[in-house]
């Protein structure tokens, strides 16, 4: 029987190996490092870093060589980056990620915005660095890989996701336009995530489709459990505040469908996502296990 966490340990320490050695190259006493730091090493579940690397070895690639972290931990440079200027004053102006003080509270506002801006392009330098190695890989589909998870961080995704958010604060979203937003901000990098491993990992167009599809649903779910445990999770656990989607009065499943609804219809999203799965052999068990773990997560 496959072992989820034992799994999601071994990558996350992979992951979190790799990640220091990228800031080591920074300088020692450097302040914008010590607050990218504090962000990018703060822990966190890896999610997208190990759906790339899970992605690269359901396609035959190798889940653990130097290719696949690399764009792993490129990725979860972006989504840290992500974090910290979410958590601004100007956008959600929140005191904890991850159980820590957040970038601006720890440092400043001024230091956390340009430690967000660091982790952004220090991931396409590790892109560019990794594709430059000698890896085995064709310089045109390490071009189509940081293209992917460029437009999926950019205004044609994330950016857009998080713009559309902020928009619905004061304008009420339905669920057809809740699921835009959310399919933008949360799932866009989500898929490159998987995308970019099924690419590296050597996968053809029908699998990197198949694992495209099985993508977007668990980005989609991801988004309905987060917004369940904002309502019901335990800040101690989750490492922020619960709650505040209310009191910002932002558009959420919960809100427009209710709690019940909501997690029939994470668990439809999942049972979809496993389906996408099903021309694939047991090397794609990581994927499924982190399916049904989206069901089930605490934070």
């Amino acid at each position: 029987m496959f072992d989820l966490q034992a799994y999601l340990t071994d990558r996350r320490e992979e992951i979190d190996r790799a990640l220091d050695r990228a800031l080591d190259r920074g300088t020692e006493d450097s302040r914008i490092v010590a607050a990218m730091r504090h962000s990018l090493m703060g822990g966190g579940k890896r999610l997208r870093p190990v759906l790339c690397m899970a992605a690269a070895g359901a396609v035959g690639g190798n889940a653990s060589g130097k290719t696949a972290r690399a764009a792993a931990c490129a990725l979860e440079m972006i989504h840290t980056y992500s974090l910290i200027h979410d958590d601004l004053p100007a956008m959600d102006d929140d005191d904890l990620r991850r159980g820590k003080p957040t970038c601006h509270r720890a440092f400043d506002e001024a230091t956390a915005v340009l430690a967000g801006d660091a982790l952004l392009t220090l991931a396409f330098e590790s892109l560019a660095a990794a594709a430059m190695d000698g890896s085995g890989i064709s310089p045109d589909r390490w071009l189509r890989v940081i293209r992917e998870i460029a437009a999926a961080a950019g205004h044609h995704g994330m950016i857009e996701g998080q713009m559309r958010d902020i928009a619905a604060e004061t304008t009420p979203l339905d669920r057809e336009a809740l699921e835009a937003m959310h399919s933008l901000k949360t799932g866009a990098l989500i898929r490159a995530s998987v995308r970019a491993g099924a690419m590296l990992g050597g996968g053809t167009e029908t699998e990197i489709d198949a694992l495209d599809r099985y993508a977007a649903q668990i980005g989609l779910a991801f988004q309905v459990t987060d917004d369940i445990l904002n309502v019901e999770g335990d800040p101690a656990v989750m490492g922020k505040a619960a709650g505040t989607d209310a009191s910002r009065n932002k558009s959420t499943y919960p809100g427009l469908m209710g709690l019940t609804a909501s997690r029939s219809f994470a668990r439809k999203l999942v049972e979809n996502a496993l389906q996408a799965l099903d021309a694939f052999n047991a090397a794609s068990d990581p994927l499924r296990a982190i399916a049904r773990y989206i069901l089930d997560r605490k934070r």
